[in-house]
């Protein structure tokens, strides 16, 4: 045959050919899976645990039970700049402590999700929320009120404060 008359394969054809087969092989792979999920639905994760205040028990509960205190108290802030904050400070530890910088040289090591120092925190309590320093809402709500009368919100914080 000659050249000019051999049937060629576009790229287009073998990338669906591939495609295919790929998508015939996860499909025998999943079929076990769907299988085992259905038989084992009884014995599902444990549900979230929730706050005394009804919101989840998990950072993003954490974060929303301390803007509606922030919200009652006029505290400014915002989701947004209380997660920037906390991934910054605490990668969201609520039991996170540095005992390495200037504060802990002084003997008050930074708290928290948003490494709070006690004076701090003892300052800028606020009325409702535990007086522990690790207590994740408290935390936040206190450095938030913190931030607020230092730089104006926790939003316009972007560094160590």
């Amino acid at each position: 045959m000659p050249a000019a008359a051999q049937h060629r394969r576009t790229r287009n054809t073998r990338l669906a050919r591939a495609l295919a087969a790929a998508c015939t092989g996860a499909a025998v792979l999943a079929l076990p899976l769907i299988g085992a999920t259905a038989a084992s639905a009884t014995t599902a994760a444990p549900a979230v645990g929730t706050t005394p205040a009804g919101y989840p028990d998990n950072l993003d509960g954490w974060i929303r039970e301390s803007l509606a205190i922030m919200a009652e108290k006029k505290i400014p802030g915002t989701y947004n700049g209380i997660y920037r904050n906390i991934i910054r400070e605490s990668s969201g530890n609520p039991a996170a402590i540095n005992l390495w910088d200037s504060n802990a040289a002084k003997g008050i090591p930074s708290k928290g999700l948003l490494q709070v120092i006690d004076p701090t925190f003892t300052t800028y309590h606020v009325a409702g929320t535990s007086f522990d320093i690790y207590d994740p809402v408290a935390n936040i709500t206190a450095a938030c009120n913190y931030a607020a009368h230092r730089y104006g919100s926790i939003d316009n914080v972007f560094s160590a404060y």
